[in-house]
């Protein structure tokens, strides 16, 4: 089936518009207040609306409780979670089993003994997001803008879908793909002019990119 492509901390209609009319399959929406990308659950609502039907829409979270999680899903009805903080596996599959929406779990990857956690959580998850785990001292956990060693992923064969994240851009999406041959590529920072500001042209240029690459891969699903 075809690569999935996600562009993640999208704040306008523009942008949701930009994403969506390039061909990503996926959209994300950032509830972690200290990110630049940070949208609230109001603005959220509306963005959502505004793709539902024509896209996935991600909501992504950092160790949220179960009344936040709740309030969230009532509000912005979202078609996934995407888990982005220290969530452990049984706090993963609590999430899975309680709330309708489909889970992705984010996994920090800086080098091989980083690599476990993908089967830890691949029976809890209905896809994992190898995203560079974030530098000492962040603040955030991810959207740092810096990729990791792909080499490292290049013999992997997970047993869930994922996604591949972390400094990934228009120069480099194909060059990643070809390396790790992942099912799918997310993106935040490296479509920005600057912190939480999209670019509709860049975001168009890394679409483009990634789909001129021809990577496939049987073990995705349909990302709605």
């Amino acid at each position: 089936m075809s690569l999935i492509v996600k562009i993640c901390g999208l704040s306008s209609r523009e942008t949701v518009d930009a994403a969506i009319d390039a061909g990503a399959d996926m959209i994300g929406l950032v509830f972690f207040g200290r990110s630049p990308r940070f949208v609230t659950m109001e603005d959220a609502a509306g963005l959502a609306d505004h793709a539902r039907g024509r896209a996935a829409i991600v909501g992504l979270t950092v160790n949220l409780d179960d009344a936040e999680l709740s309030a969230l899903v009532e509000r912005v009805r979202p078609d996934w979670l995407q888990l982005h903080g220290t969530e452990p596996v049984d706090r993963v599959a609590a999430i899975r089993g309680q709330f309708p929406q489909k889970v992705i779990k984010a996994l920090g990857i800086r080098g091989r003994d980083d690599l476990p956690a993908i089967d830890d959580f691949a029976g809890v998850s209905d896809r994992i997001l190898l995203d560079a785990k974030a530098p000492a001292g962040s603040d955030r956990p991810g959207g740092n803008g810096e990729p990791f060693d792909w080499t490292l992923l290049k013999d992997i064969r997970p047993r869930v879908d994922w996604l591949l994240s972390g400094g990934l851009d228009a120069g480099n999406v194909a060059e990643a793909l070809r390396i790790t041959g992942a099912p799918g590529v997310d993106v935040s920072s490296g479509v920005e002019n600057a912190p939480g500001r999209k670019d509709p042209e860049k975001i168009r240029a890394f679409i483009a990119a990634a789909r001129g690459t021809g990577n496939t891969a049987t073990a995705t699903r349909k990302a709605s």
